[in-house]
């Protein structure tokens, strides 16, 4: 399997594969895996950003900006997030807060404003930043 990012088969194994649940991305499929916990967990948020970073990362930008917001959308009334969501119920669950999504939630913000040579311009080179333009 090729690194870069122009083949980007795990993206659409991961949107074909049961690895989206309502449009967020799970963890890992736990129906198929003995890990000695039941099956069903909810979508792990953090999976979900990860998975609008790769669409930005692969000139999908619309589809980053519509998972990101719904991504958002799920922040309860303080702006707080959970490590997972059940789209079944349509609520948070896990542990709360989780920073790790907090964390992601960050990143894909930035990565989504600077969708041009996101490495470069976070680097604070300006000569790269320069580069990219």
């Amino acid at each position: 399997m090729s690194s870069r990012i122009e083949d980007y088969a795990l993206i659409g194994d991961c949107e074909t594969a049961a690895l989206l649940h309502g449009g967020f991305a799970l963890r890992y499929d736990t129906a198929a895996t003995d890990d000695g916990l039941p099956p069903g967990e909810g979508a792990f948020l953090p999976c979900s950003f990860w998975l609008a970073d790769a669409y930005v990362l692969i000139g999908r930008p619309a589809d980053a900006q519509r998972l990101f917001e719904r991504l958002v959308g799920l922040c309860n009334d303080v702006g707080l997030l959970a490590e997972e969501y059940d789209a079944g119920a349509q609520r948070l669950v896990g542990n709360f807060p989780q920073a790790f999504s907090h964390i992601a939630l960050v990143n894909t913000a930035n990565n989504i404003a600077h969708a041009t040579k996101p490495c470069e311009q976070r680097s604070g080179n300006a000569r790269l930043a320069e580069a990219a333009e």
